[in-house]
């Protein structure tokens, strides 16, 4: 649904004729409040921006916002992270699709979502800049008829996040097949197994962030080789080092939001 939304418009003459397309949207994504929605130019600034995204930006209204990168937008940390990955985009013409992102809301609370990215191309092939939607992770969709044997997989992913994640053995742990359980995972979870067992590990690093138990150590416990690879893949999700998220932690601490 979010890909269909995001491509729809592509393939016109000018970024002018794409936004206003996209701000016919604008009034469905202000309805959605675990919902970001944007447009940026090809030099990664805000067109297009719902009344979600600029209040957790920290605006009274969109206004203040357009024209601006997320480099501008957010702290120092993370706008320009963010304004890299829009980059990214536009330079290599590649897709960012549900990426698992952890950030940090109002009070330093960590919250999930996915994130999309499509590069807006004109008639030729040319890309005139990003649009994008990132959604708060939701709830589990605990009436679906197989909820109960995903969540036992669920529960093993979270009692055993420190090994290595086997398909096949979770799959047969419930009775399905590897497509089953992929599928029914996204049904009910809104993530792929392998999704599940990254936000596990890292909702446990982040909890042991907040203590005194050494880098190294905790990605031991989260199930990861060595420090490198935990920093490398904490950094990939949540946009900083494990280290740095450590000081965000602290009370003097500026909240960020989705971008």
């Amino acid at each position: 649904m979010n890909q269909l939304l995001l491509s729809a418009v592509t393939g016109n003459t000018t970024l002018q004729q794409m936004v206003a397309h996209y701000a016919l949207l604008v009034p469905l994504f202000d309805a959605m409040p675990d919902v970001v929605f944007f447009v940026k130019d090809h030099e990664a600034r805000y067109v297009i921006a719902n009344a979600t995204l600029a209040a957790r930006c920290g605006y009274k209204d969109r206004q203040s916002l357009l024209g601006k990168t997320a480099a501008e937008a957010f702290p120092s940390r993370f706008g320009h992270i963010y304004m890299e990955q829009d980059k990214a985009v536009v330079r290599d013409n590649n897709r960012l699709v549900d990426q698992l992102e952890l950030h940090l809301y109002p009070g330093r609370q960590p919250g999930w979502c996915l994130t999309s990215k499509v590069p807006l191309r004109d008639i030729k092939g040319r890309v005139l800049g990003v649009a994008g939607i990132s959604r708060d992770l939701r709830a589990a969709a605990s009436t679906h008829p197989s909820y109960q044997r995903v969540a036992i997989a669920v529960k093993h992913i979270q009692d055993h996040y420190a090994h290595p994640l086997k398909l096949a053995d979770l799959a047969a742990l419930i009775d399905m097949s590897v497509a089953q359980v992929e599928r029914y995972f996204f049904r009910v979870f809104h993530l792929t197994p392998r999704q599940m067992l990254l936000k596990t590990r890292l909702d446990a690093a982040s909890q042991l962030l907040a203590g005194d138990l050494n880098i190294t150590d905790i990605a031991t416990r989260c199930g990861y080789t060595d420090h490198s690879a935990f920093t490398r893949q904490f950094k990939t999700t949540v946009g900083i080092t494990p280290t740095q998220y450590r000081s965000l932690l602290q009370p003097a601490t500026t909240s960020v939001g989705k971008h």
